[in-house]
Parts: C-alpha cells; sequence; structure tokens
C-alpha cells in the first residue's frame, strides 16, 4: 500500500522507520518530513494543517492509508477530513482528540467516570485562579488547559511563583489561546510512567511502558521541555500496576469516550504518576508520545500497518500485538538553550554506525540546506539503543551519542540513571 505519514519531528521519523519495515509498505510519503525521514520516505514540502492540499496530494499519489502524527492537525480535525475525501486514516477525529486538546475536558471526565486523577479546580478568570492560589497548598501545578507543545504546566512551590504563573499563562498569553482557561492541579509525587495504547473504539491494547524525562537539566532540573530523553520498559510499571491501570485507567477511558459519543481510534497516551496513593493519570494524549515512540516502536515485532488497519477498522481485539523482552534508552541532542532560545542552522556530521545492531538515529529538528543537514529546531535527534536490558542499552545510547556532532549540542547526562539505580 501506499502510505502518507504526516508530520515532521522524531516521532513521525521513528513511525516512518517501522512502517518502511512492513512488507505492505509500498511507497512511503512524508509531509512536510525532515532530513532523516528523507532516507525512508519522499517527503513533499506541505504544512501539516494544510488539508486541502495534502488531500489533493494524497488523491494525486493514489495513497491507500494515512497515518496524521502530530497534536495540532489531530484536534483540528484532520482525520475528519481525510475519511470525508474517502482516505483510510489512522488516528482520532477531532471529538476524540479534545482529550488531549483540553485538559479541562479531560479531567472532568475523569471525574465523571471515577478515573483515579488529581484534584482540580478550572478557571477562566485569572482572577479567580489568583483568589484560589492565596489559600492553595503548595506545590501546586498550572497547567494551560489547550495544546502547548508539552510545555504548558508550570509547577509552583509558592504562592508568588503560583500568581506569576496565572499571569505568565492567562494574561501574557505565553503560550497563546491555549491558555484562555487553566487548570490548576493538586500536586503530585512519585515515579512517572508513559503507557502508548493502540484503540480502534471498543478495544485498547497497551504497548509496552515508557518513563519520559521532561526537565531540560540533570537531576530534573530547569525548565519542562517536550522530552530530554526516554527509556523502556519502566521498571516502576509492574505488572499489577499494568493490571489495575487495565481495569482502572485504559477500559474506563475507552468506556467513557464512546459513552460520550466520542469513540477513540488510533494512539491514546496514558500519563501516570504512581503516587503512595496509588496510579493516577497526568495526563492523556491522542497520539503517540515523543521520545516515547522512539523507544517503544523500536521493540514492537508485530507489523504496525496490521495493527493500525485492524485499529482504523474495529477488529484490534483480533490483532497479535508483541514486543521484545529487551529495553530501549532515547537520548535527546538538543541545541543549547532549549527550550528557551537557541541557535539554528547548525551544520550537522554523522559518524557510520546507525541503521544496524539496534541504534538509531531519529531526526526531530533536521533540515536539508545545499545538500547538507543542519539543525532546524531545540531537539534536533533522538539517539535510542536496544540492549538486553535498560543498563546495556543507556550504555549503548550514550555511546552512540559521539558519532553525531554540530555546534552548541546539549544533552541530559542522567536519562534512565535513576531508574535503573532505583
Amino acid at each position: 500500500m501506499n502510505v502518507l505519514i504526516v508530520g515532521s519531528g522524531g516521532r513521525e521519523h521513528a513511525i516512518a522507520c517501522k512502517v518502511a519495515e512492513s512488507k505492505r509498505a509500498d511507497k512511503i510519503y512524508a509531509a512536510p518530513g525532515n532530513a532523516g525521514i528523507a532516507e525512508v520516505a519522499e517527503c513533499v514540502d506541505i504544512s501539516v494543517m494544510d488539508f486541502p492540499k495534502l488531500i489533493e496530494f494524497a488523491k494525486e499519489k493514489n495513497i491507500d492509508f494515512v497515518i496524521v502524527g502530530p497534536d495540532d492537525p489531530l484536534v483540528a480535525g484532520a482525520v475528519d477530513e481525510f475519511e470525508k475525501a474517502g482516505f483510510k486514516t489512522f488516528g482520532p477525529r477531532a471529538n476524540a482528540a479534545i482529550i488531549e486538546g483540553s485538559k479541562a475536558f479531560s479531567k472532568d471526565l475523569m471525574k465523571k467516570y471515577n478515573i483515579p486523577t488529581a484534584g482540580y479546580e478550572v478557571f477562566t478568570s485569572a482572577d479567580k485562579a489568583i483568589e484560589y492560589l492565596k489559600k492553595a497548598d503548595y506545590p501546586i501545578v498550572l497547567k494551560a488547559d489547550g495544546l502547548a507543545l508539552g510545555k504548558g504546566v508550570l509547577i509552583c512551590t509558592t504562592g508568588e511563583e503560583a500568581i506569576e504563573g496565572v499571569k505568565t499563562i492567562m494574561e501574557d498569553k505565553k503560550f497563546g489561546s491555549a491558555g484562555n482557561t487553566l487548570v490548576i492541579e493538586d500536586f503530585m509525587t512519585g515515579p512517572e510512567v508513559s503507557v502508548l495504547c493502540f484503540c480502534d473504539g471498543e478495544t485498547i491494547k497497551p504497548m509496552t511502558s515508557a518513563m519520559d524525562h521532561k526537565r531540560a537539566k540533570d537531576g530534573d532540573e530547569g525548565l519542562n521541555t517536550g522530552g530530554m530523553g526516554n527509556i523502556s520498559p519502566s521498571p516502576f510499571y509492574t505488572k499489577e500496576v499494568e493490571d489495575f491501570c487495565v481495569k482502572n485507567i485504559y477500559e474506563p477511558t475507552m468506556a467513557a469516550m464512546k459513552s460520550e459519543g466520542r469513540p477513540f481510534k488510533g494512539v491514546l497516551f496514558v500519563g501516570l504518576m504512581l503516587t503512595p496513593g496509588g496510579v493516577k493519570v497526568l495526563e492523556y494524549n491522542a497520539r503517540f508520545g515523543d521520545p516515547e515512540t522512539q523507544v517503544v516502536l523500536p521493540r514492537m515485532k508485530s507489523d504496525i500497518l496490521d495493527i493500525m488497519e485492524a485499529c482504523v477498522e474495529g477488529r484490534l481485539d483480533k490483532a497479535e500485538l508483541v514486543f521484545d523482552d529487551n529495553a530501549a534508552v532515547c537520548v535527546v541532542l538538543a541545541s543549547e538553550g532549549y527550550p528557551l532560545d537557541y541557535e539554528k542552522g547548525k551544520e550537522v556530521t554523522i559518524k557510520e554506525g546507525f541503521g544496524k545492531d539496534g541504534l538509531y538515529l531519529y531526526h526531530a529538528g533536521t533540515k536539508l540546506q545545499n545538500g547538507k543537514i543542519v539543525t532546524a529546531g531545540g531537539r534536533v535527534f533522538g539517539v535510542t539503543a536496544t540492549g538486553k536490558d535498560l543498563k546495556e542499552a543507556r550504555d549503548r545510547a550514550y555511546k552512540a551519542t559521539e558519532l553525531v556532532e554540530f555546534e552548541n549540542k546539549y544533552m541530559r547526562t542522567d536519562i534512565g540513571k535513576k531508574a535503573i539505580e532505583g
């Protein structure tokens, strides 16, 4: 089949590599793609939000299957538009993608259907939010309601910090219209775990677990980012925890969305926190996580197109989802200064070694310029390695980071350290 992948990040590169492994993939296109995706797919310069042009292109190239990667087009209704035009498309429709598009919606959903999550309040007025914060317990969490590239979350330890945070999100509009509504949430402690789940509207099948490292600096210090690295599996996600999540979180979420007239098809990302009071949902995303995808898909043995098609056609219960009994670690190579100010356009040198023996280089923020690969984003690459266990995978991933050089290269040096030691 001819496949079109919509997106341009490390997530889409990982998806493209997995699709390229499928016996069923004939020709792969990516819009707009990046310098790495160009090695396995034909890239076409169309924005992920330009639905009419994407559909015109899909018609022209006789596309059989469309995969929409990022949150923005999903929330804006890309899947609805492709389906209206007659294309088999993987991803949730807009009315289901709201589970990520509005944190207030997802919190209210969990409250209504008794899905465990932190206590919260929702505000559309900065003054009322500030009034609430004057009597709140600290630390406390502020979340911009809408999409904010994974950065619209502030953890505040004092009232002054929280009030400043409200102004930043709701008045200064640091995250744009995402901050029109604010969710204020009780602070939770414990290990974080990410679980990506394939869904067909009725059935939900969790993939292997992963664990993100969101903060910019070692020791989980610094600003929240889109993710500085990932490991899979999480040693904290035991069989007992998984059984609890299937019964109390995953299946109830699918049933809740169906009850609300919003059946969820695609990948549901469930961010979990293993608190002293039990497992609770931190957040939902309506797509593959980034960089979770870069550690989960290299461990997947099933044909990705078979599983995705089963999701679209509502027969996931009959599909077999299998993962290797190994481990993977991804270290993100970023531009110094990310997630604030950083320079682009730095030439990249990549030495040989990737693409074999479980070593992967996923391009996240690159482009081709005059035949050369240059940096084009804050997160530039995800260096992923597999191994028999997390320690071996981690050692291999960090060794492989030496194969990539560019000016102002920055990475955390402790990805996976806490999990391995813990």
